[in-house]
């Protein structure tokens, strides 16, 4: 019986393929059992059973996670052009246009984003498990859209315009980083919750 509980425990523990993309990008610095203590876990878990039913039937699952990365290797492209820029002076017309692209793929993430939480929270925007990160979701997208803006009107000059861009471009590192730890947060409750079954199994 122990050997058969130790051996599920070992197949449960084993992390997704998106989970352990995060685990490498954004690792925590403490254990599933240090994550699971009420002074790190929120009141109120990120996914009831219900809500982690219908995150993981929901095709927009998938589609966030094919376009979350999609979305940061635009990024660190558009960056090195922009940047390239703003230091040389060169390549304007290629770092312009970057940036657009980076706009629509933020575009695209942030509608079915929405769509997404619909599904599983029920609310299209400012579910209480993602508040702060779709608030601050808000600040990226007027910065990027107001470097679009400010391009197809010809507000300022190039420099300034690129300036916009790279305001833009902090605020979704900034924005990123929140969605990361949150899915840490998430995976880490998960594997408490496991942790628990499989006790409670074990005990019977």
């Amino acid at each position: 019986m122990r050997q058969e509980f130790t051996s599920r425990s070992a197949v449960r523990s084993q992390p997704s393929l998106l989970e352990g993309l995060i685990e490498r990008i954004a690792p925590v610095p403490w254990s599933a059992s240090v994550g699971a203590t009420p002074r790190t876990r929120p009141a109120r878990p990120l996914y009831t059973q219900e809500e982690r039913a219908r995150r993981d039937r929901s095709p927009w699952t998938i589609v966030q996670g094919v376009l979350a990365p999609l979305q940061f290797l635009v990024f660190l492209v558009s960056l090195t052009l922009v940047l390239r820029y703003m230091t040389q002076g060169v390549g304007h017309d290629a770092a312009s246009l970057s940036v657009v692209v980076k706009t629509g793929v933020l575009y695209a993430i942030m509608i079915t984003g929405a769509i997404w939480e619909k599904e599983v929270f029920g609310k299209w925007l400012f579910a209480p498990a993602f508040f702060w990160e779709d608030v601050f979701s808000m600040l990226v997208i007027a910065l990027h859209t107001a470097y679009v803006a400010a391009a197809l009107m010809h507000w300022g000059t190039p420099h300034e315009q690129m300036t916009i861009a790279l305001a833009a471009y902090a605020t979704y590192v900034v924005n990123a980083a929140q969605f990361l730890m949150k899915l840490r947060a998430a995976r880490l409750e998960a594997d408490a919750e496991r942790m628990g079954s499989d006790l409670r199994a074990g005990a019977v």
